[in-house]
């Protein structure tokens, strides 16, 4: 891929991505101000708290598999989305469990960024965390996993066909396209995440990754198709 033709690659997922970011970041402004000024939302979040004490982790598991897995999955599903050669249900079932597992690591990584820079609300405690968040976690490992992973998805589940698309191409052109896709909508976002109390950011988180996963699975539609190219 030549240098233009990444530019401009870069240029339509910044666009593409623009106006649907910009709808979600005021989505989310709206629940956190409803949260503080509202009773009857405040009530709501409080019952949510209850249950993310009562069950933990088995909570937070669900919880995102529900909204990261289980409400893309049906509407990629209704809208024709997968490939003639998937199987819907390993898909469905890939779903549920990966977007579990990486709601508990990302309830972890909440828990230990609240053990590093503490629950206030103030400017520089919110700034530490986005950036360690973003530019830490986010860019070195969050997405350079997640877009391996629906990789081997994508690939039918076969280790062999996924290691031929894990070259040079995928780490210099793929995944800088999408992490500056997952800016967009993360810096902002986990902004107003870390506005909200500890055990009620990984719902807010959950609400901005359904949007997410959804964005992400639009980006990876068309995947190079010389899995040799460099």
């Amino acid at each position: 891929m030549s240098a233009h033709h990444f530019s401009a690659q870069i240029k339509h997922a910044l666009k593409q991505n623009l106006i649907p970011g910009l709808v979600l970041q005021l989505f989310a402004i709206i629940i956190v101000l409803s949260y503080f000024y509202l009773p009857q939302v405040h009530y709501f979040f409080a019952h949510l708290t209850e249950l993310r004490q009562t069950y933990g982790i088995a909570f937070v598991f669900i919880s995102t598999a529900l909204f990261g897995g289980f409400i893309p999955f049906l509407y990629l599903w209704f809208s024709s989305s997968f490939k003639q050669n998937q199987s819907i249900g390993l898909v469905g079932v890939f779903y549920l469990i990966f977007w579990g597992i990486k709601g508990v690591e990302v309830s972890f990584f909440y828990e230990l960024q609240g053990y590093l820079f503490g629950y206030e609300n103030n400017l520089a405690t919110i700034a530490v965390k986005t950036a360690v968040d973003q530019f830490i976690y986010s860019a070195l490992w969050a997405v350079p996993s997640i877009s391996i992973a629906y990789l081997w998805m994508e690939n039918s589940f076969s280790l062999k066909q996924t290691q031929l698309h894990i070259n040079k191409h995928l780490f210099t052109k793929v995944i800088p396209v999408v992490v500056l896709s997952n800016w967009m909508v993360w810096i902002p976002a986990v902004s107003i995440v870390y506005l909200m109390p500890a055990d009620l950011q990984i719902m807010l988180f959950n609400l901005v990754l359904c949007f997410w996963v959804l964005m992400l699975a639009v980006l990876n539609e068309n995947p190079d198709q010389d899995p040799h190219s460099s």
